[in-house]
């Protein structure tokens, strides 16, 4: 807990900043809706609009966060980091002024244009972050801790949805975003790998030095974009490690079941249990707080007992239990028993983490995230056009057989399709050029 407590400006820069993003999600299905398809409970426009937008994302952030995360091994996290935590301002300020359609509009390109790097990369360069100051023996703990932050900042941000108007909840979001860019700008220490070596470590136990800190502006000489990444790294990566590609193929198929859930839930919810923003409130917090219960306190007691593999393995099956559950759900209480899963399908995300950045030296850990994310937003790409129509399709009257969870249910199959073999995670780094 020591080690972790030098990581608290970070967590708090990923506390305000998930509080922000998370707390909109309640109510952006409605305003959607409102603006779309006014006084309707099922819009095909709606669910093609976000699913085109989640293709787009996808693709951007597909291209860009194995760049974002190669920079930010040469330039360091903070500078990064100051990105998305601006970027994300944006969108947000301007569903606070107004929720008409023209604004509406606005938000949906500029939101689906910022979110190509701000969705995933605060997330990636964070876990950069942590494995630059944490040891390998502890990393998949404080990957855990890391990611019970964020869910910690859903617990918040969708409580203070459940209680504020739709006006409000916009407009307090931009404001805590705002202030979440002031203080990582503040006070967030720089890290700057520089070829493997810390001169000053921000956690002074640390014997095996890696980043170095300082509180002016970086002196690296090197030019802006020496060593430009490309997709050769990614594919040297997945050449040269088989744990790595083990790891890069169960994150996709782990996200595409994610981002497939996200996309089409809320509109299967609002259409066969007439859900609204309060019900969407209330069924994250109670997702929320089981994740956070989980990866604050479970986790960093099972990991290092029984193992990241079992963990991930543990984490997939309720993955694929949970979307099943909601598929056949026959009641409106059935959706928030099977949000309760989340307390053990919360366990995936960061084993897979831990096991890929074992697998490089300290200065390719910001290149390995970028990867694993890269990989995991081409889930992005792939989720909505294969699921988005199904959804629309169910949720129709022209469905060719009633189950109005079908995709849900293929989401879940789809979330499973790769049960993770035997990794290696205990292999030596190795430098990939």
């Amino acid at each position: 807990m020591e080690k972790l407590s030098g990581l608290r400006h970070l967590f708090m820069t990923v506390f305000l900043y998930n509080f922000a993003t998370f707390m909109v999600v309640p109510a952006i299905t409605d305003v959607t809706m409102a603006a779309l398809c006014p006084g309707r409970d099922e819009c095909s426009i709606a669910i093609y609009l976000t699913g085109f937008q989640q293709v787009i994302i996808g693709l951007g952030t597909f291209v860009l966060m194995p760049l974002v995360g190669n920079l930010s091994d040469m330039h360091g996290r903070k500078a990064l980091l100051m990105i998305p935590m601006c970027l994300v301002i944006i969108p947000l300020a301007i569903l606070s002024w107004s929720r008409s359609r023209n604004f509406f509009y606005a938000y949906y390109v500029l939101k689906t244009l910022t979110s190509m790097l701000c969705e995933g990369s605060v997330h990636c360069l964070a876990l950069a972050y942590v494995a630059d100051n944490i040891p390998e023996s502890r990393r998949a703990s404080a990957f855990g801790v890391l990611s019970g932050i964020g869910s910690s900042a859903f617990v918040c941000g969708t409580l203070s949805s459940r209680f504020l108007s739709t006006s409000s909840t916009f407009q307090v979001a931009a404001s805590v975003a705002a202030v979440g860019a002031v203080y990582t700008r503040l006070f967030l220490p720089d890290s700057i790998i520089k070829e493997g070596v810390l001169d000053q470590a921000i956690i002074a136990e640390q014997k095996k030095p890696c980043v170095i800190h300082l509180d002016g502006e970086s002196t690296q000489d090197s030019p802006a974009f020496r060593s430009m990444p490309s997709f050769d790294d990614m594919l040297s990566l997945l050449q040269t490690n088989s744990t790595f590609t083990k790891a890069a193929i169960v994150s996709f198929f782990s996200n595409l079941g994610d981002v497939g859930l996200h996309t089409c839930l809320m509109y299967y919810l609002k259409a066969r249990f007439h859900f609204n923003k309060h019900q969407f409130a209330d069924l994250m917090m109670i997702s929320g707080i089981a994740g956070t219960i989980s990866q604050l306190v479970l986790m960093p007691m099972l990991a290092p007992s029984i193992g990241e593999e079992k963990l991930l393995s543990l984490g997939l099956l309720f993955s694929f239990s949970h979307m099943f559950l909601y598929s056949i759900a026959w009641s409106f209480w059935v959706p928030y028993a099977a949000a309760m899963f989340s307390i053990l399908t919360v366990f995936a995300p960061p084993c897979i983490r831990s096991i890929a950045s074992k697998q490089v030296g300290p200065s390719e850990q910001g290149k390995v995230q970028g990867c694993i994310s890269g990989i995991s937003s081409f889930a992005h790409l792939v989720s909505p056009l294969a699921f988005t129509p199904l959804t629309a399709l169910f949720l129709s009257d022209g469905a060719p057989f009633y189950f109005p969870g079908f995709s849900i249910m293929c989401i879940g199959f789809a979330s499973y399709g790769s049960v993770p073999a035997k990794f290696n995670d205990k292999g030596g780094a190795s430098n990939v050029k």
